[in-house]
């Protein structure tokens, strides 16, 4: 058995269910990169896809710098069949191309914009499908509620994560502006019911103004320390180009870099289109990039032409993003440490 073989037994039932037995992809769990990786000045490289023609692209970048990558989705349940072909997309590119690098695909962040149980039902329901769908990550967004709907809507919704042990990160209530309090309200409520988190998320607004606040960095990543989980940024990249070190130096264990990944994604379709959708998305209170992935099945097919500029640039801002997190070599370093590791 050789190595790839031996790194695919630790790939997640659900993902295998969904991909067959017979591919050669390593699609993995966060949580094994995280123990494949705890040693190593790294912060998981998670990737927003806005445009599926960025895939080829972005794995490329990740073979061309050996580095291990994690995939969003960060418009999970827009439609029902929004999971199964995000997953499918990026299993076909990573196929094609053979690539053998590990990779794993996060789920959102799914904002929980109520506590209510028909809510809840909904969504525990389209969690469910996330996850049959293959993805080996949800993340939720809590920051709309209070502490007690926070740690209640979890309980309600973690049974298709915890049941099937894939990851699970959580965006956490921040009133007043006091990110430690409301993480440390949340994990404690948590740890209550024994629900394991794996990444707590703490967007990159929240970290300071002008630049990233270290001291504030460390106090979250210590905090998470406590409660055996990793603290990651959210939407990374669009306040501070260059500060993305920073959070490598202060123990951020996962970035999900927006970076200039959106506008690449939006510039790829003619003016008239981008501008379309820029319209909606202004009338609607939300970002251009975040509408057009889940306006992309409605809109015209990208030409060669722009399919091949969007990879081209989706490579070389992912090759500098893998760069800066310090994840350059970490995709051969990760599985042969699960080789290794293989029946531990």
């Amino acid at each position: 058995m050789n190595l790839l073989d031996k790194v695919l037994t630790f790939r997640p039932g659900n993902t295998v269910a969904r991909v067959g037995h017979g591919s050669r992809v390593p699609l993995l769990n966060p949580r094994e990169l995280l123990r494949a990786l705890a040693r190593a000045p790294v912060s998981l490289p998670c990737l927003p896809v806005q445009a599926k023609g960025a895939l080829p692209g972005l794995l490329r970048a990740a073979r061309s710098e050996d580095a291990v990558l994690g995939l969003a989705c960060p418009h999970p349940l827009s439609d029902r069949g929004a999971p199964e072909r995000f997953v499918q997309a990026a299993h076909q590119v990573a196929a094609e191309s053979e690539h053998a690098r590990p990779v794993f695909l996060q789920a959102g962040p799914i904002r929980v914009a109520r506590a209510d149980a028909d809510t809840l039902d909904a969504l525990k329901d389209g969690i469910y499908r996330v996850v049959d769908a293959g993805f080996s990550l949800v993340s939720l967004d809590l920051s709309r509620l209070d502490s007690y709907e926070a740690v209640e809507a979890v309980n309600a919704l973690v049974a298709p994560v915890t049941e099937r042990e894939l990851a699970l990160e959580l965006t956490a209530p921040a009133p007043n502006g006091a990110p430690v309090d409301a993480y440390r309200t949340l994990l404690e409520g948590l740890k209550q019911w024994h629900v394991p988190v794996d990444f707590i998320r703490v967007p990159e607004a929240s970290l300071g103004e002008s630049e990233p606040d270290v001291g504030l960095l460390r106090t979250l990543v210590d905090l998470a320390a406590r409660y055996e989980t990793g603290l990651s940024v959210g939407d990374a990249g669009a306040l501070w180009p260059n500060g993305l070190p920073t959070y490598v130096a202060s123990g951020v264990r996962k970035v999900d870099c927006v970076g200039g990944f959106e506008r690449l994604a939006l510039d790829a379709w003619p003016a008239e289109v981008r501008a379309a959708v820029e319209e909606k998305a202004a009338a609607a209170g939300l970002p251009a990039g975040q509408l057009l992935g889940v306006m992309e099945e409605q809109l015209p097919p990208l030409d060669a032409a722009a399919r091949e500029k969007l990879e081209a640039l989706s490579f070389m801002e992912a090759t500098e993003v893998l760069a800066a997190l310090g994840a350059t070599r970490s995709g051969q370093a990760s599985l042969r440490f699960l080789a290794e590791k293989r029946g531990d």
